[in-house]
């Protein structure tokens, strides 16, 4: 949290609400801490890095980076990997560099569950292999979409990833490393 906090001076306060879950006694890794619980999620970009994946979300209704609960496990890059597999059936996937993106958020009460907050810690995930996804249970449908266009939409989440995404593919194309 400390080198994304300086990477991303801007975003002290979430970087604040992610270190007082982590500081708290009760575990942020179950999904059963109503007060709040990491997610994982992934930022699954194409081999060429010019598309993400984004998941029409069945219980939100709204297009997503891939991702989902920790259930237990403190390895938050290996919970995006594995969510993005599981969410598009696709195979040779990577995790690349430290935490992309950190987002709080508001889940709404559904099914008798309180509403809560999910403290998503969001990697890039790297596409090598095939591109054919399958659809899973948790979605209505997955697209890949070009990155450019996100980084001007209106959900915040999404559009501040696509910039990142976008100000780092600058960096890198002028010599700098991930």
């Amino acid at each position: 949290m400390a080198a994304y906090g300086r990477r991303w001076p801007g975003e002290s306060e979430v970087v604040a609400h992610f270190l007082a879950v982590l500081d708290d006694p009760a575990d942020p890794f179950l999904r059963d801490r109503l007060a709040g619980h990491l997610t994982g999620g992934a930022w699954l970009v194409s081999a060429d890095g010019h598309r993400t994946l984004l998941t029409h979300h069945r219980k939100l209704g709204r297009w997503l980076q891939l991702g989902g609960h920790a259930d237990g496990d403190s390895d938050m890059a290996r919970v995006a990997l594995k969510e993005a597999e599981e969410e598009s059936g696709l195979s040779d996937l990577s995790v690349e560099g430290d935490i992309f993106d950190l987002d709080r958020h508001w889940i709404p009460e559904r099914n008798g569950v309180p509403g809560h907050w999910h403290y998503d810690v969001r990697y890039v995930v790297r596409a090598n292999g095939s591109e054919d996804y399958v659809v899973s249970e948790e979605s209505l449908d997955l697209a890949w979409r070009d990155i450019a266009p996100i980084a001007a939409e209106p959900d915040e989440s999404l559009s501040r990833m696509a910039r990142k995404w976008l100000a780092m593919q600058t960096s890198v194309g002028q010599g700098d490393s991930l």
